[in-house]
């Protein structure tokens, strides 16, 4: 992705070093289940409780960033600033008003509005404070434990984790999230799975006015497909354990998000991201 020498977002908190604090008021089980909902991998809730209840660390010395790392912050700053550009213009085509998220960038552990959260989470969208929370390590876990190489992965990863922003604020999350104290557990998951789905296709929205702008590289198509193929439940759980349960599943399958990208990158307009037809909402 050609990102070298551009504008990156205003929009961006480093609280690199900070560590999380103790819950805030408004978090606790409805924080927890709402971290696990957006979270992007729908990281290990032992690992997201943990982070519950203690000070977390906290220290007075100034974090010190590797230059990778850095290089890595001021790309996914150019990223958030590119899609704060693309959902500006498709909102206002439709007469709406696109309010920009803000992205936390953490280490170890966070405190946000759904509750402290533990890196092992992945990165994750909280719809209570309207930002993206990333630990920057997780580029080298996707790297290295997903086999998804690439700075344009990285960059579906953001642009997803946008996607369930554009959610909140089309109202889509306000229509499915409720859902979750009427349906069994085993149902609902159905529904989040055409959730995240969205976020993927909204993801390829994004990639396709990427590419329209002439930012995308060689390759970068496939490293975004790899990346999706990399995090579908079955694969996870098949990596975890040896076998898929697909009753559990709540982000997708591989081949279902790699789909749903490619689609809106095909698309590249809100319309074609109906990923709910057939349910009712």
């Amino acid at each position: 992705m050609k990102w070298k020498g551009r504008r990156g977002s205003s929009n961006v908190e480093d609280r690199r070093g900070m560590g999380g604090k103790a819950i805030a008021a408004g978090g606790g089980i409805g924080g927890i289940i709402l971290v696990l909902l957006f979270t992007f991998l729908g990281g290990d809730p032992g690992a997201l409780l943990n982070g519950f209840g203690g000070t977390g660390t906290e220290t007075s010395e100034p974090y010190q960033a590797t230059q990778q790392e850095e290089e890595l912050a001021d790309f996914v700053s150019v990223v958030l600033a590119d899609t704060e550009e693309v959902w500006s213009g498709i909102f206002e085509e439709q007469g709406k008003t696109y309010k920009e998220p803000a992205l936390v960038l953490y280490t170890d552990s966070v405190q946000s509005a759904c509750g402290t959260s533990s890196s092992a989470v992945g990165p994750f969208y909280c719809p209570g404070d309207q930002k993206l929370y990333i630990d920057l390590s997780f580029y080298n876990e996707l790297q290295q434990k997903f086999k998804a190489p690439g700075d344009f992965a990285m960059a579906y990863v953001i642009a997803h984790e946008v996607g369930h922003h554009v959610q909140t604020l089309l109202g889509t999350s306000d229509e499915v999230m409720p859902l979750r104290n009427r349906l069994s557990e085993e149902e609902f998951n159905k529904y989040l799975v055409r959730f995240e789905l969205q976020a993927d296709y909204y993801a390829g929205v994004w990639a396709n006015h990427a590419q329209g702008l002439d930012l995308l590289e060689e390759g970068d198509l496939e490293e975004a497909l790899t990346a999706a193929s990399a995090v579908g439940d079955d694969t996870i759980q098949k990596r975890a354990g040896g076998y898929a349960v697909p009753e559990s599943f709540t982000h997708g399958t591989s081949e279902q998000r790699k789909t749903w990208f490619y689609k809106g990158f095909e698309n590249g307009t809100i319309e074609g991201g109906d990923t709910f037809k057939g349910m009712q909402l």
